[in-house]
């Protein structure tokens, strides 16, 4: 299938302007639903939807019942036997602001004459619907949405979802069927995406479509490997059992049952309360390991939902308030390189302007040369880029445009475009480097690290200025920030003696920053924050840093012999031990005191936690916090040198890694338990197979 007719414009005749719609929309509801492929945002699609939902309701003639506007897009497909819904799967209208949800809510008041009713609001997960129906408690049948009047049966994919039960417990009825959104947990996505890296596969585009393709498969042992989970989120048939009262009650009867309810789910009585939980969630989207992408708002009572009823596809009691789009298309114009404070060429997209997330975004990551040629970038190419949150927009890959020319494959450039040095690629490294550690592209991005907040904290002497003070000859060695003085800064165009105070006043006060800011502000290859905190937490001082061999830094759990090797070559380096004399000389203080260890204020010394999945009662950050309070350290990857893995929901490959080299594992009840109580640690088993705790699992 593809899209054939020639796009008339907004002007053209509203006939010809439906039938363009149509033909589009029919196209992109195949390559989403069935191919699991799509190549437009989510919010492209949205706008042409909500364009034919207009012209239709503008020109009700135009209006029938084969409408994209009233059909679900996906289809059953032959591969899989075909499954009958007997009650409909049906989709969401939606809301993309307050005025949106607002009239929303008007209407249903006006259709409920009047009548006060309660909402619950819930995370709209990015995945693939699913109807899972029980016989006396034994799941028999699995099927995917379809086109929402018939699914594919995909039972034995869906078996291997760990967190689809086989068998319910508590008081479940004899006949019963449950939806819910199966998804790819995004670490899970992420180490895929790795390991394809490695083996120099293409990567897949997003958790979405691969979670989707991986239940709309025919081998059950791929769904098994890829850690599928699933949130459930309606009880819609019970048989001969009483129908819940609500749906907030029917959400609770399925966690009885067994089922994964998302735990964000809350009950409101009105507009305001329900967006400001939206606005906390849209705070919060990249904190939980699944991808959502709205929040949904539902009539709680089961007689009012009735008596609302439906209104084509889509029901009148339930909206969807979608969260801003994060990805978008737009054209790669050109792409630069740029040179990082290690000397990283660094590609960049010049980008067509288009608004992602609430921004305009004209520049984007590109990685390196390899992945752009995993993706098969090319200037030229219409791209969809991606914007989650306050993080760099990236380029996830290009957008097929039939008919469209491409220009040729980009190659790195064979020099420096900063120096001119010639550019080297050691085997192993991803990155292209100009190995010239004077190249002024360099220094400049080693001094705004050197003064930014996260490492020594110069408030005030921000890009704009270490670029002044580069070109003025005053700095061309980080240490020779602190040989600024106030008749030279004060001579510089608009730098008035306040704000040059503020400055020396702030370099001066950077000189007593903690040691591992140093070591972090200093940009050795790898070492980052927390590879510095590791480092400070076993060494006095930089001499002794220094001093250290291979051998013994990869002693220290979260450091490796490639971290470990950068670490003795940047010590190694004459220029690197200039610049450390010129701090030491200036006064900045390379060295603290270790205090002599409290045991009683530190009772975890020596043990190194790691922890993953979404915890109820506090991010993960948070819980890390808490841990190395108490003397232990905390990693992001489980080894053998792990002690205690802390697993929240949706815990993932971590979890499976813990099991198989036998760490133990605590749930967030037992952390909590323990952080009451750290002296308790000592007493909890860490033997994995231990009676109280089964297969890791460590309750208390």
């Amino acid at each position: 299938m593809s899209t054939s007719m020639p796009d008339p414009g907004p002007d053209a005749n509203p006939a010809e302007r439906a039938r363009w719609l149509r033909d589009q929309l029919w196209f992109h509801n195949e390559r989403y639903y069935n191919d699991d492929a799509p190549i437009i945002s989510d919010s492209r699609y949205d706008a042409l939807m909500q364009e034919l939902r207009d012209l239709e309701a503008a020109h009700p003639e135009l209006r029938s019942a084969s409408s994209p506007t009233q059909i679900i897009g996906g289809s059953a497909s032959d591969r899989f036997p075909q499954v009958q819904h007997p009650i409909p799967m049906l989709s969401l209208a939606n809301a993309f602001d307050r005025d949106d949800l607002e009239a929303w809510h008007r209407r249903v008041t006006d259709l409920l004459d009047g009548q006060p009713f309660r909402m619950v609001a819930e995370l709209k997960i990015d995945g693939l619907a699913v109807r899972l129906v029980y016989r006396d408690g034994a799941f028999v049948l699995g099927a995917t949405r379809g086109n929402g009047q018939t699914g594919e049966d995909v039972t034995p994919n869906l078996r291997e979802v760990e967190s689809i039960p086989h068998s319910l417990h508590g008081d479940f009825p004899s006949d019963l069927e449950v939806r819910g959104e199966v998804y790819l947990p995004l670490d899970s996505f992420q180490r895929m995406n790795e390991e394809r890296a490695r083996n120099g596969e293409p990567l897949y585009a997003n958790p979405r479509n691969t979670g989707a393709g991986t239940i709309r498969q025919l081998d059950p042992e791929v769904a098994r490997s890829r850690n599928m989970q699933i949130w459930t989120y309606s009880l819609n048939h019970t048989g001969d059992a009483p129908m819940p009262a609500g749906h907030w009650q029917a959400l609770e009867r399925l966690r009885s049952y067994g089922f994964c309810v998302n735990p964000e789910n809350l009950v409101f009585d009105t507009v305001d309360e329900v967006c400001a939980f939206y606005d906390e969630m849209l705070h919060r989207r990249h904190d939980w390991n699944y991808e959502a992408d709205g929040v949904v708002v539902k009539v709680d009572s089961l007689t009012q939902q009735n008596a609302l009823g439906f209104a084509g596809r889509e029901p009148r009691w339930a909206i969807a308030y979608k969260f801003p789009a994060e990805r978008a298309n737009t054209r790669l114009l050109d792409i630069i390189i740029n040179v990082g404070r290690t000397g990283s060429l660094n590609p960049q997209a010049i980008l067509e302007p288009v608004v992602v997330s609430g921004a305009t975004v004209q520049h984007a990551s590109l990685h390196n040369e390899e992945d752009i040629h995993r993706k098969d970038i090319r200037i030229g190419d219409t791209v969809e880029i991606e914007r989650a949150g306050d993080v760099i927009p990236h380029v996830l890959g290009p957008v097929p445009v039939p008919g469209e020319e491409r220009g040729p494959e980009f190659r790195m450039p064979e020099r420096c475009p900063e120096c001119d040095t010639a550019v080297v690629k050691e085997q192993g490294d991803a990155m292209h480097r100009c190995p010239n550690s004077a190249c002024p592209a360099q220094f400049f991005e080693s001094l705004k690290h050197f003064v930014s907040r996260s490492a020594m904290d110069i408030d005030g002497l921000g890009e704009r200025w270490c670029r002044i003070l580069i070109d003025r000859g005053l700095v061309s060695d980080v240490s020779h920030v602190y040989g600024l003085r106030m008749e030279q800064i004060t001579e510089l165009d608009r730098m008035g003696e306040k704000l040059a105070t503020r400055i020396l006043d702030n370099v001066e006060a950077s000189k007593k920053r903690p040691l591992a800011r140093i070591l972090f502000a200093l940009g050795i290859l790898h070492v980052g924050a927390e590879v510095a905190e590791l480092l400070a937490a076993r060494y006095a001082s930089l001499d002794d840093i220094g001093a250290a061999t291979v051998d013994e830094l990869t002693e220290i759990e979260g450091i490796g012999p490639r971290i470990a090797e950068s670490i003795v070559n940047y010590f190694a380096t004459e220029s690197n031990r200039a610049t450390l004399a010129g701090l030491r000389d200036a006064g900045v203080q390379l060295w603290q005191e270790l205090a002599p260890i409290d045991e009683l204020a530190q009772p975890w010394k020596g043990q190194t936690f790691v922890i993953t999945g979404t915890l109820a009662t506090m991010t993960r950050r948070e819980a890390e916090g808490r841990v190395k309070s108490l003397g232990a350290t905390t990693t992001s990857s489980v080894s053998r040198k792990t002690n205690w893995l802390v697993a929240g929901e949706s815990a993932g490959s971590k979890l499976a890694s813990a099991e198989r080299l036998g760490v133990p594992i605590l749930d967030e009840g037992a952390l909590l338990a323990l952080l009451e109580n750290p002296a308790n640690l000592a007493g909890v088993s860490s033997d994995p197979t231990d009676d109280a705790g089964g297969q890791g699992s460590l309750a208390l």
